[in-house]
């Protein structure tokens, strides 16, 4: 799983766009999810290189009028980078050379305690080489010469990021403590939710010290319960910073999936589930982590009997095909039903760690192919040998079978469902893998 976050910052035009699509679009399979629409560019994808993956975010994409971008807006997106990020490209351009808007850019960089490494792009003719040179007069230990539209360069920029990124071997191991994590837009109601689990007269046991990009786990137990809250925007006030608010928002809600093990997904009763909540509800699905859908806000709703029955089903309907999802209904300011949402995140977590043993599944196995087999391809008559749970933090499993490459879609979804039917995976998404025998 990525635990580190790559921010590319620069001025506009320095072809910021192009070098996150090539950082991402090498490797296809192995983006998450692009956060689409929160100003009109993609602007997060996960990608892997050296063994390690990362996110990968391109400030670019938050700055409305990008032709004529006001320096506080484009100092306000450093800031947050430096804060946020592992680690930072800054790219400029060699055709403008040093620019009076990169000096300040690079001012504001010194001061950061990550790793800034200066990125050259446009390089790609011997007279180029030389000319990027001039960009070593901005003092970084680190400057990469590279081209962006044909890849040129970025071979070696990217093992030298990998080469800083610690493993993370570890990322998900625990002491079987859950970590859950409050997540979703800005104005939902996360900060009102927090307060109202953990109060003011919290009973703090420990604050564990973060990953290394500085999130705070916090150690609760209370309402006889033992938790950790992973740190959302909610719980540290920024002063430095006047926050861009979905820019902000959508690197801690990455960081906090991240680090959690069940994301309690906030959403405003009075606007219904909106495009930037499945946004994020696929990067958590994608990310295997638990989920419970949590509708606040719901004393402003005039209610009839059927209201919450009928919002529920417009909800899952949206987020098809992953539609097993436990879904709540609160009012974090008047503290309804705060605690039931406590309790089933604590019970996805229960879930997720699920163990079956191999002969239930296979016995399992066998039922099913006898309700339904899979259809032959070509003649060739497709036969289940053996399934088993792998041993990872989420549930996945290995189907054994002749012809893996045959089983399609329809099949998978078949067994996908068989198995939440069979074994209570509610709000958890499952992995499924099939395997030559």
């Amino acid at each position: 799983m990525a635990n580190h976050t790559v921010a590319i910052v620069g001025r506009p035009n320095v072809g910021k766009s192009t070098f996150f699509n090539r950082l991402i679009g090498d490797h296809r399979s192995s983006i998450v999810d692009d956060f689409s629409g929160v100003t009109r560019d993609r602007i997060y994808g996960e990608t892997f290189w050296n063994g390690k993956t990362f996110d990968v975010i391109d400030t670019g994409g938050f700055v409305l009028h990008s032709d004529d971008v006001f320096e506080a807006a484009i100092r306000e997106q450093v800031l947050i980078a430096m804060d946020e990020a592992s680690v930072i490209l800054f790219l400029v351009d060699v055709t403008t050379g040093v620019t009076d808007l990169d000096d300040q850019m690079a001012n504001i960089l010194r001061r950061s305690k990550k790793p800034v490494f200066v990125v050259v792009n446009k390089v790609d003719n011997a007279k180029r080489m030389y000319e990027a040179s001039e960009f070593y007069s901005l003092g970084f230990e680190h400057t990469f010469f590279m081209a962006a539209i044909s890849g040129s360069g970025t071979g070696d920029l990217l093992d030298a990021v990998t080469d800083i990124l610690p493993d993370d071997d570890n990322a998900e191991e625990g002491d079987g403590i859950p970590k859950l994590a409050i997540v979703g837009q800005p104005n939902v109601g996360k900060s009102t939710l927090v307060n109202a689990l953990v109060g003011q007269e919290r009973n703090i046991v420990t604050d564990v010290a973060g990953t290394t990009r500085d999130a705070i786990h916090t150690h609760y137990n209370q309402f006889g319960k033992d938790f950790i809250l992973v740190d959302t925007a909610g719980m540290r006030k920024k002063t430095k910073v006047k926050e861009n608010i979905e820019f902000y928002s959508v690197i801690r809600a990455i960081k906090a999936i991240e680090e959690s093990d069940v994301c309690l997904l906030v959403i405003d009763a009075t606007l219904g589930i909106e495009q930037q909540d499945l946004n994020i509800l696929r990067v958590i699905e994608k990310k295997r982590k638990g989920l419970v859908i949590v509708v606040n806000k719901w004393d402003l709703v005039d209610k009839e009997t059927n209201t919450a029955r009928d919002l529920e089903k417009d909800i899952l309907e949206r987020t098809a095909p992953f539609t097993d999802i436990p879904v709540i209904f609160i009012s974090a300011l008047e503290k309804q039903r705060i605690l039931k949402a406590l309790e089933l995140a604590l019970k996805v977590h229960q879930r997720r760690s699920n163990r079956i043993p191999t002969s239930v599944l296979n016995n399992w196995l066998e039922e099913s192919m006898e309700r339904f087999r899979p259809p032959s391809v070509r003649g060739n008559y497709v036969k289940m040998n053996y399934v088993t749970q792998l041993p990872t933090p989420f549930p996945s499993f290995a189907f054994f079978t002749n012809y893996p490459k045959h089983i399609k879609k329809p099949y998978r979804n078949y067994l996908e469902n068989r198995l939440r039917e069979s074994f209570d995976f509610h709000g958890i998404p499952l992995t499924l893998y099939f395997r030559k025998k």
